[in-house]
């Protein structure tokens, strides 16, 4: 099988919860709550000792490594056309496996048992190592591959052709871009999650992936993959609409103290959206367009009231642009008709400072930040096509990448190509996925 490029990019740490409280940003009467811990966040693993200049080249190339893989799903480089495939969290810095950036805990199976999942926002498939025992589940029950889900509903999920019986397991064959691999069979069975009042709840018949072989090093410290892309048998779909079709994250600073933390939620009230309600613009989600991302229609950019000289086409998904928010990318890609102009009015404004230079840097322009004053930088806007605008803070595009260095946080992207804005530009708002209007609402909050 050739391999087609699935990032691993976010490995999400499950404490899961029930919140009865009711919604700020529409009033549902539940929610499940889950504990984000980031990849760097000793309180798993020991880490490896990294600087921050180091951790950020990993950063970098980890999302050059996942937009390869938006690119292939859409068509833009080359790959086989039969390979078209692909709940509030405290977030913290976790262990640093180089594989991603978020753990999740989950209980499966009847009675439970308990996996450390990779939380990928580009992935179609929850699965887990061939450590859970089916035979031990009375809830589990296999795909057999002669049924119509196998035959159809997975038809674009890496689903093996192969139907030796019946009743033989319905297989797949997982290929990541960095060689990884997982192999086995698609199941069904129940994920049990825990209620903030302390009791328990169960979600039947969630579709599973049985793994019974792995290659490469792409899941080291994990059991498996938790998937929170857009598609019809994802974690994400499949938990929203058992909770208002909704969820919603807050991210804090990443180089916030590990004891701070974010939450993930699906549905319900969270504790940080009274302050923000007001402040909350809503755009359209392009849902389906750029599969299984959440994709968004992008109108234009503006830096100090400037609007920017870029092509329209680079927004444009019927012509190889378009735009996704990404919270599994760290730094803000921009295909190269828009990246250009960005930086060249952004190098304009801190062209004050001294320019430091490196061979073996992720970032194009750095500087030194000794007598740095924000204010001398201006606002840069991204701006919808529905009216809504998104105004990150300095320090979500002039970024601390070394002690008295800042650089300018923009990756380059091929064109044609998608532009993605990452977590790090999402930092320091609130952000709600309403699937079933299709629409993401953001406003500007402590996260607290």
């Amino acid at each position: 099988m050739e391999w087609t490029p699935i990032s691993l990019l976010f490995i999400f740490f499950f404490s899961v919860g029930i919140d009865f409280r009711g919604s700020v940003f529409a009033h549902e009467n539940r929610a499940m709550r889950l504990e984000l811990i980031h990849r760097h966040n000793p309180q798993l693993f020991q880490p490896k000792q990294l600087t921050q200049l180091e951790r950020f080249n990993e950063l970098v190339q980890s999302d050059i490594v996942r937009h390869r893989f938006i690119s292939h799903k859409r068509g833009l480089s080359a790959r086989r056309k039969d390979l078209d495939v692909s709940i509030e969290m405290p977030m913290h810095s976790g262990a640093d496996f180089g594989t991603g950036q978020y753990f999740v805990q989950v209980k499966v199976g009847q009675p439970a048992q308990q996996f450390l999942l990779i939380a990928d926002t580009a992935s179609e498939l929850t699965w887990m190592n061939w450590c859970f025992f089916a035979d031990r589940s009375s809830s589990f029950r296999a795909v057999p591959c002669s049924s119509d889900m196998c035959k159809v509903g997975l038809a674009d999920l890496f689903r093996s052709t192969s139907c030796p019986s019946p009743s033989t397991p319905c297989a797949y064959e997982f290929s990541y871009v960095d060689g990884s691999a997982a192999l086995g069979f698609f199941a069904n069975d129940t994920i049990t999650v825990n209620l903030t009042n302390g009791r328990k709840m169960t979600l039947d018949n969630m579709l599973i992936g049985c793994t019974e072989s792995t290659k490469g090093e792409g899941f080291k410290g994990a059991n498996g993959v938790l998937g929170l892309g857009y598609a019809n048998y994802t974690f994400a779909t499949t938990a929203a609409q058992k909770f208002g079709g909704k969820f919603s994250y807050c991210l804090v600073d990443h180089l916030s103290h590990k004891n701070i933390t974010n939450y993930l939620v699906f549905g319900g009230n969270r504790t940080d959206q009274n302050s923000v309600v007001s402040n909350v613009q809503y755009t359209k989600l392009l849902l389906g367009v750029i599969s299984p991302f959440y994709a968004v229609s992008i109108s234009g950019i503006s830096i100090g009231g400037k609007m920017l000289n870029i092509p329209s086409k680079v927004w444009d998904v019927n012509v190889g642009g378009g735009t996704i928010i990404d919270s599994g990318t760290s730094l803000t890609l921009l295909s190269q008709p828009a990246y250009d102009p960005v930086m060249l009015e952004l190098e304009l404004a801190v062209s004050t400072y001294d320019r430091l230079t490196s061979d073996d840097g992720p970032f194009e322009y750095c500087f030194d930040s000794t007598r740095f004053n924000e204010s001398s930088v201006p606002k840069l806007v991204f701006h919808f096509a529905d009216g809504a605008r998104l105004e990150p803070p300095v320090k979500s595009y002039i970024i601390d990448a070394a002690p008295q260095t800042k650089c300018l946080g923009f990756v380059p992207a091929s064109w044609p190509g998608t532009s993605i804005i990452g977590n790090i530009m999402q930092q320091n708002f609130l952000w709600e996925f309403d699937l079933g209007c299709r629409k993401v609402g953001f406003a500007p909050s402590s996260c607290a």
